[in-house]
């Protein structure tokens, strides 16, 4: 489920919408992790450890995961489901990293995209599968995508046990299955793209990837910043799904639950549950992220009439912990 969006030629602003489409509520909040944290990449043996060097505001699934977020830098990153995952049997020469913490792992440790993929390239880890009790009882089965100020990108997939790495600030639309290769050969049959075929209209997500390349194509120049988030969250409604569409059985299918915007220019990041009319949104000159700070909470589930700015409806909470994998 979930699709991205990305703006990133508009003159304005750096921007990045994202749908989280799933077939039940994920109990999602807003966290504030500040610098110093001391983390577990929860794979066993050889485990990767680290101290988070950046500060992040994320979105949680269930408060056992960051799903989504942008840190005190201006890299934002996504993880989205791909059934075609496939992470290889364990290697435990190399050091390793449970799937759940993948995100928080970039979020923590990275700057810009380029710094991202060459520490991938140059130093190998392994991304292991995971179940994590408290969600929903089936192995995490995802990918990545990460962008920064600068208007670069990258998605990671694993297939066939290795990482694949899609690096190019051209990357503008991810969704889910097929593997992004593969859906870039698809969007080739399109008209616009160098096919005759018309733009197609179901939730399947090699469909919603078409739709979102389209729309992002044709969004119009912004005279300012509110049409530039506006533009964006355009494309992300169009490749949204309705209420109604559940289905476990096909799991890229599923309604849209709650969208993101991730400012990257001007490092503010906005929230918008599909069961609130309101739209929120936190500026990160706001937030503390001081090595010793507080990490924060943001109760989205029992507080749904926020509206606007919110940095200061955060409270001081103990940090969510990933749970290790069963």
């Amino acid at each position: 489920m979930c699709s991205v969006s990305r703006w990133s030629n508009n003159g304005i602003a750096k921007v990045t919408a994202r749908n989280m489409d799933w077939y039940e509520d994920i109990k999602s909040n807003l966290w504030v992790l500040p610098r110093g944290i001391q983390r577990d990449g929860m794979a066993g043996k050889n485990s990767m450890t680290w101290t988070s060097k950046y500060g992040s505001l994320v979105t949680t699934g269930f408060d056992v995961a960051s799903a989504d977020g942008i840190n005190e830098k201006h890299l934002a990153a996504h993880l989205l489901y791909l059934a075609e995952s496939d992470y290889g049997k364990r290697d435990e020469k190399i050091p390793g990293l449970a799937v759940h913490l993948w995100l928080q792992y970039f979020l923590d440790n990275f700057e810009s995209v380029n710094q991202a993929v060459n520490f991938v390239k140059n130093n190998p880890f392994q991304v292991i599968p995971a179940m994590v009790p408290g969600t929903v009882e089936k192995p995490f089965s995802v990918h990545l995508m990460i962008e920064d100020s600068g208007g670069d990108s990258a998605i990671f997939e694993y297939v066939n046990g290795e990482v694949k790495i899609y690096h190019d600030s051209k990357y503008l639309v991810m969704t889910n299955s097929p593997p992004f290769d593969k859906q870039l050969d698809n969007l080739k049959q399109y008209t616009g793209f160098g096919g005759n075929k018309p733009l197609p209209g179901t939730t399947d997500a090699a469909d919603r990837f078409v739709r979102g390349a389209y729309y992002q194509r044709n969004l119009p120049e912004p005279n300012n910043l509110r049409e530039t988030i506006a533009g964006v969250i355009s494309v992300a409604r169009n490749m949204a799904a309705p209420f109604g569409t559940s289905d476990p059985a096909r799991p890229n299918i599923a309604p849209t639950i709650w969208r993101t915007v991730s400012d990257l220019t001007n490092g503010v990041y906005y929230f918008e549950s599909t069961t609130n009319p309101n739209i929120i949104w936190v500026k990160l000159q706001n937030l503390n992220f001081g090595e010793g700070a507080s990490a924060k909470k943001l109760d989205l589930v029992n507080s749904p009439d926020l509206i606007g700015e919110v940095s200061e409806h955060f409270q001081d909470a103990k940090a969510f912990e990933w749970p290790k994998p069963i």
